[in-house]
């Protein structure tokens, strides 16, 4: 496992949708290992692989002492009647914080390393959420640029 360098502004890779993941190997169950090491860290909610330099299509979160991780994230519900509110960053945008109004409930669904389903049921909204654009509003560029970092490793339905 390593702790992995946060990819920032300007880096390509955080622009670039993120491939799906078919086959779990090696480089794979590194990579999860990496993601999981590397949001485990005071102040740090939520990682997808293009962040640390990697084009596949996986997150992980640290939530509530919980770590964890899914590949392939697909959204399929957001809570409509509650919300939470508050300042929110972006680790590839550092130094930078703004006021984000984000669905209390987020389901995401993908696999493990084990390609069971249903990996990361209930996932806080402020870790997975973060790819859906649509429920934005309008924000600087910089917090644009944190959403389409996310939106790389998320598919939505």
């Amino acid at each position: 496992m390593a702790m992995r360098e946060i990819r920032t502004v300007g880096d390509p890779v955080l622009r670039t949708p993120c491939d799906p993941i078919t086959t779990i190997d090696a480089r794979v169950r590194g990579l999860v290992e990496d993601l999981v090491e590397t949001v485990d860290t005071d102040g740090r909610a939520g990682l997808a692989a293009n962040q640390i330099g990697v084009g596949l299509r996986a997150f992980s979160w640290n939530i509530d002492d919980e770590v964890g991780y899914v590949l392939n994230p697909v959204i399929v519900e957001l809570s409509e009647d509650e919300y939470q509110d508050g300042d929110e960053g972006c680790l590839s945008v550092p130094g930078l914080w703004y006021p984000t109004h984000r669905s209390w409930y987020a389901r995401v669904v993908g696999t493990d390393l084990e390609q069971g389903m249903d990996r990361a049921e209930a996932v806080v909204s402020r870790a997975a959420e973060e790819a859906k654009v649509e429920r934005w509003p309008p924000m600087p560029s910089a917090t644009l640029l944190a959403l389409e970092t996310m939106t790389a490793a998320f598919q939505r339905v």
